[in-house]
């Protein structure tokens, strides 16, 4: 069944290539489908459109479809297009002509549209719950190992002293970022298109305002070609918050593979939340946290493949568009996995002891013993050459007891302004 379905057999290689996966990526947004739905029926019934028995039938109908999804029995076979498509069948098919008269003065453009804007919004705040969680988790991370020195490095190179709290809470406050990115893109698709139909409206007496409250919308796309511009424009937007957080995930998965490796041997994990090698008895493969990484360097990737998609798309509806569904919406929720599976397994790390003591972390404290020379009154490059010549003749002694004071740094890690911030923003 096709909502554009005019009595023509359309040839079959040609319908399958337009179809696509949408059968299968449409389960996602079915339910919010069948909310917008209902909420278009209502507004129907209120402008006089059905009656009061024809919204009654078109609410139960939609109400034991809704039922269907949430228990995981609705299934879009091969005879429809779409989820639209489906819902709208099912409909007609218990109510007869009245099921047909649910895409009055709708199209399917608009109804794609306020659909995955509604799914948009419910998993963008999933996506900051999950975020927070991790935020909490990192943060107590912190101050439980905040008296561990770990070497820090540039260039791959031992530099300075930093701690497990310094890292731990380094990523906790970046994710504060990635959650004002998130609120922006909830900002951009909290705008209601519906009753914008093809694009130019309707001729009908519609009530807009009315779908927008009973969606929970904070506000109306006004006008209808600009609401049907904000397809490929929300995703873009959306892509670019998704790539943020997973930006965050992948540097900071990259940290543990790398701090988990024997060259470097900071942290472990238990055996459990390893993998073995198929020849090497000895191996503990990170892969988790190497997936982590994988997958959320191909969300990056996401915004990147939706600007070449809508980029030099004149207004209107194209079908192009529908190709930036699927992989929206598989980017959603693949970083919602990563979430999951990053904040249960890193409460989890076993954090080492680190030997401050062994050759190659000799240096660590030169800029240290630097600054002490500065504040007995020697200048800046005059202490510089100092160490320098101390290092080349081999005499440098390293003082590991200075301590860092200022706001942010190792001895002062401003957990309660970290936390703060995030209250401030998101509370």
């Amino acid at each position: 069944m096709k909502l554009w379905d005019k009595g023509i057999d359309i040839d079959k290689k040609i319908e399958n290539f337009t179809i696509g996966n949408d059968r299968i990526i449409d389960i996602h947004i079915a339910a919010y489908d069948v909310k917008a739905s209902i909420a278009h029926a209502q507004m129907l019934e209120s402008i006089k459109i059905i009656n009061k028995e024809e919204y009654t039938q078109l609410l139960e109908g939609l109400e034991k479809i809704a039922q269907q999804i949430d228990n995981g029995t609705f299934v879009i076979d091969d005879y429809f297009e779409d989820v639209h498509s489906k819902i709208e069948y099912e409909l007609t098919q218990q109510y007869g002509e009245v099921g047909k008269k649910i895409h009055t003065a709708r199209s399917r453009n608009d109804q794609v549209l306020v659909a995955l804007q509604l799914y948009y919004k419910d998993n963008l705040t999933t996506l900051t719950q999950q975020t927070k969680t991790l935020f909490t988790t990192l943060l107590k991370l912190a101050d439980q190992y905040k008296d561990l020195v770990l070497p820090g490095y540039t260039h791959l190179q031992v530099a300075m002293p930093s701690s497990f709290g310094l890292w731990f809470s380094a990523y906790a406050e970046i994710l504060i970022d990635d959650l004002n990115m998130i609120q922006a893109a909830y900002k951009i698709v909290d705008q209601n298109p519906l009753g914008s139909a093809a694009g130019y409206g309707s001729s009908f007496p519609i009530d807009r305002d009315f779908t927008t409250r009973a969606l929970n919308f904070s506000t109306l796309k006004y006008n209808v070609v600009a609401a049907q511009l904000s397809r490929g424009k929300s995703e873009r937007t959306v892509a670019m918050a998704l790539g943020s957080l997973a930006n965050t995930l992948a540097r900071f998965t990259m940290d543990i593979c790398l701090y988990m490796s024997q060259n470097f041997g900071f942290v472990s994990f238990p055996d459990e939340l390893t993998t073995g090698s198929s020849i090497m008895p000895h191996k503990k493969n990170p892969d988790v946290f190497e997936l982590i990484r994988g997958k959320c360097n191909k969300i990056q990737a996401l915004h990147t493949e939706t600007l070449l998609l809508t980029n030099n798309l004149p207004s209107g509806y194209h079908r192009d568009y529908q190709l930036l569904k699927e992989n929206i919406i598989n980017a959603f929720e693949e970083l919602k996995n990563s979430l999951d599976i990053l904040n249960y397994a890193i409460q989890q790390i076993e954090v080492k002891e680190i030997d401050l003591t062994e050759e190659k972390y000799k240096y660590l404290y030169t800029v240290d013993s630097i600054n002490t020379l500065i504040q007995k009154g020697v200048s800046f490059r005059e202490a510089y050459k100092q160490l320098g010549k101390q290092i080349n003749e081999g005499t440098y002694i390293p003082n590991s007891s200075i301590v860092h004071s200022h706001i942010g740094s190792i001895n002062n890690l401003a957990l309660d302004k970290i936390q703060e911030k995030l209250n401030t923003f998101f509370l």
